[in-house]
C-alpha cells in the first residue's frame, strides 16, 4: 500500500450529499476479478451521457462536459471535497479503490458511511471528517480561486491553505501509524513473518503429519 505523509494537490468540488457507492463506481464495473482498471470508471454515470459497461472502450463514450471532474480546471485533482454522507450505500470495497485510482489521495467531507470510512484507510486514502460549516468554506474557496489547492500534513493533522492557514483534524493513531508505513492488513501480518515461519517450522518439526494432512485435503 502506498505510504500518505504529505500531499499537495489539487482539489476537485463534489457538491452532492448522500453520494452512494453505486455512483462512485457502478455495478456493472465489478466483475473484474483483478484489483485494478477501476479508476477509469469512477463517478461513471455522472461523467458520461450514454450508459457504459465494462470493456467499453472510453473513446466510445460521451462525455458529460457539464460534471466537475470534466471540467479543464479540475483536471489532475488529487483532493476530493464532498458533502455529508459520502460513500454510503453498500459496502463495497472497489469504491475506495476507483476513487484512489482515478488519483485522488484524500477526500474531505462533514461525514462519511462507516464501512466506507474503514476501508479507505485499509487502501491508502485518507478521509477526513471536518465541520459542515469549514466544508463548505472549502467549497466557496475552490469555486472562487482556479488552481485552488490543499496540502495534507498527516503527521502533523493538519491541512494547510496556500496562504498558510492551518485546518487541524482528527484520525485515529492505529490508522494514522498504517498510513504513515503503508500497512494494510496483510502488511500488518508480514511484519511478524519470522515469527510466523519459526512457529510453523516448530509445528511441522512436533507435528509431522499435519503437513502430509495439508497436501492430501
Amino acid at each position: 500500500m502506498q505510504k500518505f505523509t504529505l500531499h499537495k494537490g489539487l482539489t476537485a468540488p463534489m457538491d452532492r450529499a448522500n453520494v452512494d457507492t453505486d455512483a462512485i463506481i457502478p455495478k456493472q464495473f465489478l466483475k473484474s476479478i483483478y484489483k485494478t482498471g477501476f479508476g477509469q470508471h469512477l463517478f461513471d454515470e455522472w461523467r458520461y451521457k450514454d450508459p457504459g459497461y465494462y470493456g467499453k472502450p472510453e473513446s466510445e463514450r460521451q462525455i458529460n462536459p457539464d460534471f466537475v471532474l470534466n471540467q479543464s480546471r479540475y483536471k489532475g485533482a488529487s483532493v476530493l471535497l464532498a458533502r455529508k454522507n459520502f460513500g454510503c450505500g453498500s459496502s463495497r470495497e472497489h469504491a475506495p479503490w476507483a476513487i484512489d485510482q482515478y488519483g485522488f489521495r484524500c477526500v474531505i467531507a462533514p461525514s462519511f458511511a462507516d464501512i466506507f470510512f474503514n476501508n479507505c484507510f485499509k487502501n491508502g486514502l485518507l478521509p477526513i471528517v471536518l465541520p459542515e460549516a469549514t466544508v463548505a468554506q472549502l467549497f466557496d474557496e475552490s469555486a472562487a480561486f482556479p488552481g485552488y489547492s490543499l496540502t495534507i500534513d498527516l503527521e502533523r493533522q493538519v491541512i494547510v491553505k496556500g496562504q498558510g492557514q492551518e485546518i487541524p483534524f482528527e484520525v485515529n493513531a492505529f490508522r494514522k501509524y498504517c498510513l504513515l508505513n503503508g500497512l494494510d492488513d496483510i502488511g500488518l501480518t508480514l511484519r511478524y513473518k519470522e515469527k510466523i515461519a519459526a512457529y510453523e517450522a516448530e509445528r511441522l518439526a512436533t507435528k509431522p503429519w499435519l503437513a502430509h494432512t495439508a497436501v492430501g485435503a
